[in-house]
């Protein structure tokens, strides 16, 4: 009745793969290599993070030495430090101070004093500049992730590699483009004022004033021209505090847009910011470019904004998962792309089976002929043992691959090898002139040792295998673990359940072996 039952529920797991919609269990996954798909690898442009840091940290001195009257001005050099310039030398001892006392990242990395100004360099502290780096790679691989999950894609491999690659593996992925797009993107947003003081015609003929930028509309007009803006650097909001993005129809002109919710803390940055700026323009900035920049006419409450610029509904749908998975820390690079055909994969899958087919028919006479009843006997354990291994996939939600097809082959071979150690025992017994049944009973008590022994030693090649490999090979240590341990079952303990049957329970008196 065991071995019935534990049949039984792996048919009901095995069933839907063959044909869908029988019952609500899952079917199994197909790999990359089976199924066509996307391979990515993504290199995280780690030192922009630093940079990042640096220049939040610029901000906040800014403010700080505004708030201490400091008179100063500061500018990013290139080699990732902020070189700040005193007017007052004497006020060296206490900007010095400050950033001891109030920037734990910061490190000094030199001074100089001159009669009418005094400089100081400041850099990210080399262990905090590490930290950084590593907390990128991270932040990144959890950011595509869920980005990922959003865009619906089942059973992706993701992973890091090195100090600051990350592997993908998309299986099924049709639209390799969007994926991309969507992968790829920074996703940094940020709410800037216009400025609206200095003549944009003027910055675009070079003269940009200190303190703003040009930046350019997201999408391309009629034409090829993009709307130029004339935009203040320092930024007032910023995505950190976005809590839901979601998807909407204009009602008026029947278009989609984005709407973006911030948490309480943005919610009253928002409020602040609009109360504060009634009548000038707000700029929606996305990964430096303008998605819109609406006049604000009266106060904003309620921490919510709207994201337009003339989207198809995809691009939208994309755009609020982005938003809604989170920025990337810094910026990441397609290093290497493959792309595996749908028909590549089904080739693959066939000349699989093919070879799967053919290796167990080959091993099924063999043992039909060699052992004869025993050896049917052993056969349908062998199809038992491919049987348990397929509603083993099925029910773990593992993926099976090019490599895990080759794994369930060589199992074929060790579930065999079990029953054949066994069946020869069996025969040494029967040559001293056992009986049927006390034969296969030492047989069976002497050879398990030696099985288990095997066995147990493949399992942990198998399991070592799945904790470090990758890819194909952890779908091969996949298929050889859970065979591996169907094996064990079928061999000492089904395939003893049907010789004690029929020569202990029916007492046949010929040994079939």
């Amino acid at each position: 009745m065991l071995v019935l039952g534990i049949l039984l529920v792996a048919l009901v797991y095995v069933v839907p793969t063959f044909k869908s919609g029988v019952w609500p269990y899952k079917q199994i996954n197909l790999g990359l290599d089976l199924q066509g798909g996307m391979h990515l690898a993504l290199e995280v442009e780690t030192q922009k993070a630093v940079e990042s840091t640096l220049e939040r940290i610029q901000g906040e001195l800014r403010s700080v030495l505004r708030k201490e009257r400091i008179s100063s001005t500061m500018e990013l050099s290139g080699d990732s430090a902020l070189v700040i310039r005193l007017r007052d030398p004497a006020d060296l001892e206490k900007l010095q101070d400050l950033i001891e006392n109030d920037f734990d990242e910061a490190a000094i990395r030199s001074t100089s004093r001159k009669q009418n100004e005094a400089v100081l360099e400041i850099a990210i502290a080399e262990e905090r500049a590490k930290q950084i780096r590593d907390q990128a790679v991270e932040q990144a691989l959890e950011t595509i992730r869920n980005r990922i999950d959003q865009f619906g894609v089942s059973e992706p491999d993701i992973r890091v590699q090195g100090d600051r690659r990350i592997l993908i593996q998309l299986p099924g992925i049709t639209d390799t483009d969007r994926a991309k797009d969507l992968i790829g993107r920074t996703a940094q947003l940020e709410f800037k004022l216009l400025d609206e003081d200095n003549s944009l015609q003027r910055a675009l003929e070079g003269q940009v004033p200190p303190g703003s930028e040009i930046l350019y509309e997201s999408s391309d007009v009629p034409g090829g021209q993009r709307t130029a803006y004339l935009v203040k650097k320092s930024t007032l909001l910023t995505g950190a505090y976005l809590q839901d993005a979601r998807v909407q129809i204009d009602s008026q002109f029947n278009e989609p847009y984005v709407t973006i919710d911030f948490d309480r803390r943005g919610a009253r940055i928002f409020e602040r910011i609009t109360g504060e700026n009634v009548k000038k323009r707000l700029a929606i900035v996305l990964d430096s470019n303008v998605y819109s920049a609406p006049v604000i006419q009266e106060k904003i409450g309620g921490g919510t904004a709207r994201i337009t610029g003339n989207f198809t509904m995809q691009e939208a749908h994309d755009l609020a998962i982005v938003l809604r998975a989170g920025a990337l820390p810094a910026p990441v690079e397609i290093i290497e792309e493959r792309t595996v055909g749908p028909s590549l994969g089904h080739d693959s899958i066939r000349t699989g089976l093919i070879s799967m087919a053919v290796g167990g028919v080959l091993v099924l006479i063999f043992m039909v002929v060699y052992y004869q009843f025993a050896g049917m006997i052993a056969n349908m354990a062998l199809v038992a043992n491919i049987l348990l291994i397929a509603a083993g996939l099925a029910a773990f939600g593992a993926t099976l691959t090019l490599p895990g097809i080759a794994g369930i082959i060589l199992t074929i071979g060790m579930a065999v090898d079990a029953n054949v150690i066994i069946f020869e025992r069996i025969r040494e017994e029967q040559r001293l002139g056992k009986s049927p049944a006390s034969a296969v009973a030492a047989g069976f008590d002497r050879a398990s040792v030696a099985v288990l022994d095997a066995n147990v030693t493949t399992l942990i090649a198998a399991l070592v295998l799945y904790q470090f490999g990758t890819g194909p090979v952890k779908g091969f240590a996949v298929t050889l673990s859970l065979g591996v341990l169907a094996s064990l079952f079928t061999a000492l303990f089904a395939c003893r359940l049907v010789f004690d049957y029929f020569y202990s329970v029916r007492r046949v008196k010929t040994l079939s072996i």
